[in-house]
């Protein structure tokens, strides 16, 4: 395992990071008691939101290939939501990254898993469509009225984090991205959204440091990165770390989405996660 390697925190971020407002976000429906640790590392029963989903097939999707929204049922008082898209890897489903959107939309956050047009989708592909993933949220009978089309999130594994990376360099309204054990074979452009990047030390298919490592480097607005000790290139797929994995992407996406600072406490320097045996790497810079 390697040692702790962060910067020092910086009370500002090296570039400007414009937040949506606060007014009808969802930080005042959580109530404090309700945000720790136990919580976010735990199941879906310990989170503030009940949810239900709501299958879009094939045939209805709208630039890519069916998949599923995940929303929360008893937020009704809350406020628009943030919404975030979800997309899985080369050669791969939407139930290698579908447990995501339960974990997050009982966090309080509109989200769509979704399979791509074709398994072999490039990354520029795979950004596409989380892009109309989005759109087909923001529209929907459903849940289109409940989403703040200004707080937007993107997620994605391998090619998909790959996608998630050219994404934020595309569609400002995209507040935070994840990409897992990221992918990307060309220039994406400057990414200043702040960005989680998940890797896993073993990861023989997309090697930290061809790829994830480099593209954190490249990294300039508000970035944190998480390194699963031991893991293989699906170390943040099909469950295997959801509940390493949880508390810091949860995390994320309610400090950055939604501008809630109760969740500091879960990220860059307020937490070492680098104490946990289970993480053999641990980074951040630029955060405020």
């Amino acid at each position: 395992m390697t040692a702790f390697t962060s910067e020092k925190l910086l009370l500002t971020p090296a570039l400007p990071v414009t937040l949506a407002s606060t007014a009808s976000a969802i930080p005042h429906c959580i109530a404090d008691s309700a945000i720790s640790a136990d919580a976010l590392s735990g199941t879906r029963d310990k989170a503030p939101f009940s949810i239900h989903t709501k299958h879009i097939p094939r045939q209805s999707a709208k630039g890519f290939g069916g998949g599923t929204i995940h929303y929360p049922t008893n937020a009704s008082g809350c406020g628009l939501l943030g919404a975030i898209a979800v997309v899985p890897g080369y050669v791969s489903y939407e139930n290698s990254i579908k447990w995501w959107g339960p974990r997050l939309a009982s966090w309080g956050f509109v989200v769509i898993t979704i399979n791509t047009n074709s398994i072999y989708d490039d990354p520029d592909s795979r950004a596409t469509q989380l892009n109309a993933a989005l759109d087909q949220m923001i529209a929907d009978d459903t849940v289109g009225s409940m989403i703040d089309p200004e707080r937007l999130g993107a997620i994605g594994w391998s090619m998909g984090g790959g996608g998630a990376l050219k994404l934020a360099t595309e569609r400002s309204t995209v507040r935070a991205i994840m990409p897992l054990a990221p992918y990307y074979d060309k220039s994406y452009g400057e990414v200043k959204t702040p960005t989680l990047v998940i890797t896993c030390e073993d990861d023989r298919i997309a090697e930290n440091k061809k790829y994830a490592n480099a593209f954190y480097k490249n990294t300039i607005g508000p970035k944190m990165k998480v390194e699963v000790n031991n893991g293989s290139h699906f170390c943040p797929s099909y469950r295997f770390n959801e509940i390493l994995l949880s508390k810091p992407g949860i995390a994320w996406m309610q400090r950055y989405i939604n501008n809630d600072t109760r969740f500091d406490k879960f990220l860059c320097a307020n937490e070492n996660y680098s104490k946990s045996p289970r993480i053999s790497a641990y980074d951040y810079k630029n955060c405020l």
